[in-house]
């Protein structure tokens, strides 16, 4: 039996397709990995952080964006799309391109039983080489656990966690607190 080949693409084969794709596709370094579909949970909670966070910065310096908008990580040859994130000020745009944000300051995603591992790990030291990345949200799914990392200097990172209806998410880089009561609003822990 002879192991199948991977193709490898050029960020610029990746975006002629991607544009054109009917699913979303993360890509890493030449390889183009199929993005799954979220599970209900997974989207209550993105909504809930999206319109706590769209609700708290209105008519201020930022812009927040949820899954359909793509990041561009040029230092690891990434493109993704992560949950939730956070400009502040002016958009910074991969050069030529009016559809994929370089400069996020906040970033959280929301855990699966799939991606948690990447998202802790790997995922989080590839977000770790953007200059404007600031603040690091991980939201389970499964249970009401937020953790929550913030930059204070260069290679130093601050870690807190929050469990239970009554904790408090305050953010560090915008100005926005949300209980975790209202985070997990909807969620249906025993239906997934």
């Amino acid at each position: 039996m002879q192991a199948e080949e991977k193709k490898y693409y050029s960020p610029e084969e990746y975006l002629e397709l991607e544009v054109n794709a009917e699913e979303k596709h993360e890509y890493i370094d030449g390889e183009i990995i199929l993005m799954s579909g979220g599970m209900p949970n997974h989207n209550r909670i993105t909504g809930n952080f999206y319109a706590a966070l769209n609700f708290a910065l209105k008519r201020q310096p930022y812009d927040v964006f949820v899954s359909d908008q793509r990041l561009w990580i040029p230092q690891r040859r990434i493109y993704t799309y992560p949950d939730v994130m956070v400009v502040q000020g002016a958009l910074q745009l991969q050069e030529g391109r009016k559809d994929t944000i370089t400069n996020p300051v906040m970033i959280a995603e929301i855990l699966s039983k799939s991606t948690q591992a990447y998202d802790q790990g790997k995922k989080f030291k590839f977000y770790r080489t953007i200059p404007t990345f600031q603040e690091y949200v991980l939201i389970e799914q499964y249970s009401m656990h937020v953790e929550r990392y913030y930059k204070t200097e260069p290679h130093q990172w601050i870690f807190s966690e929050y469990d239970g209806a009554e904790s408090i998410l305050a953010l560090n880089t915008v100005p926005c607190e949300i209980s975790l009561a209202d985070l997990y609003d909807k969620v249906d822990f025993e239906g997934e």
